[in-house]
């Protein structure tokens, strides 16, 4: 490990950024889990309600950088496309 005053800084600086950009990434993981759990107890209703949450956590992980913003809204689509697919 470097021993410049700059290096640890900047080290010390990743530390935080990797503990909060794995705090999102799982928040994410369990929101859209939550929303693939709904479709496969086919409640659409229940499945709506938590695409609204999880399209809201995407979106602010992607206006933050943490994910691309074209992920967040493929991801955000496939949700959309299963749960149109339920309710037909």
């Amino acid at each position: 490990m470097a021993n410049h005053t700059s290096a640890l800084k900047r080290h010390r600086q990743s530390l935080k950024r990797q503990a909060r950009n794995k705090a999102v990434k799982t928040r994410i993981k369990n929101v859209v889990k939550a929303v693939r759990q709904a479709l496969a107890e086919k409640s659409a209703e229940k499945a709506t309600t938590a695409l609204t949450l999880a399209s809201s956590v995407l979106d602010k992980a992607a206006s933050k950088k943490i994910i691309h913003w074209k992920k967040a809204g493929r991801c955000i689509a496939r949700l959309q496309t299963a749960i149109n697919k339920l309710a037909v």
